[in-house]
């Protein structure tokens, strides 16, 4: 007698704050409940808000071979060929234009960009506040720099204003040039237009030939809210910001606490 069909044919994991514990490694529960999952027929995707250069270190960790959807969605990697399928560019005329929007409502604004491709650099202005960490970056001294290659997006901090707030000013200002999303904590990003997860997942879905209504997804950030709606079941991690929570489907335990090893031991016991 054949196996019953996976009930979910498609897994799409972020990975900071979701699938990654706080010193970047995946506990090995983490890492069987997923192992018990590929092995019933489901595939897992990785989708981050980190570009490729920031997240190739961490799926090289986990010996991970399989597509990733990097850079908010901007970005389709192939982990195993260390190979960049796809990627969408930022109009950095367009950009400019929403900065000079944004700061004209909340005044200047500490910023840092991440370059496209395999190796972008990611340059971080004056006052750019950086978190710590492993992830290289480049400091510059003059903003301009910022707009002299290609671009996959902008980050955005403000000295006073909270993320939520700056994020919800540059919506009601700039939203018609550009994408924001909040990320991460200190994290509110400049995208290209109609960009958000959900577009690179949909993406890869349709090379895996999987549907939405084959994927659940988890996550933590409101980053995480485009790829909850086109998926059949959002699940957010307990730590997960307010606004995720409020469209999940379901709220697990923390990404310290193996929130999705909770799930996929239910959904694939193994």
């Amino acid at each position: 007698m054949s196996a019953p069909p996976a009930p979910y044919q498609l897994i799409a994991t972020d990975l900071d704050g979701t699938l990654l514990r706080h010193d970047e490694t995946v506990s090995e529960r983490t890492r069987a409940a997923l192992a018990a999952a590929t092995a019933a027929g489901a595939a897992h995707i990785v989708v981050t808000g980190r570009s490729v250069p920031w997240t190739r270190h961490i799926l090289d960790a986990l010996d991970y071979r399989g597509l990733a959807v990097c850079g908010q969605g901007a970005q389709l990697y192939h982990a195993g060929e260390h190979r960049l399928l796809t990627s969408v560019t930022l109009d950095r005329q367009l950009a400019g234009l929403a900065l000079a929007k944004i700061e004209a409502e909340t005044g200047p604004l500490y910023l840092a960009a991440s370059r496209d491709g395999l190796a972008g650099e990611v340059l971080v202005g004056p006052g750019y506040r950086v978190q710590d960490g492993p992830l290289p970056s480049i400091p510059i001294d003059d903003p301009a720099e910022l707009w002299t290659a290609p671009l996959n997006k902008v980050y955005l901090q403000h000295p006073s204003l909270d993320d939520d707030s700056l994020a919800r000013t540059a919506r009601e200002v700039a939203g018609d040039l550009v994408g924001v999303v909040v990320a991460g904590p200190g994290i509110v990003e400049l995208l290209p237009l109609g960009l958000t997860k959900a577009t690179g997942l949909s993406l890869a879905a349709r090379r895996l030939g999987v549907k939405a209504a084959g994927t659940i997804a988890f996550g933590d950030m409101p980053n995480d809210i485009a790829m909850f709606g086109w998926s059949a079941h959002g699940v957010a991690m307990a730590n997960a910001h307010d606004e995720l929570k409020a469209v999940a489907d379901e709220v697990t335990a923390s990404n310290e606490e193996d929130g999705i090893a909770v799930v996929l031991e239910r959904l694939y016991p193994s």
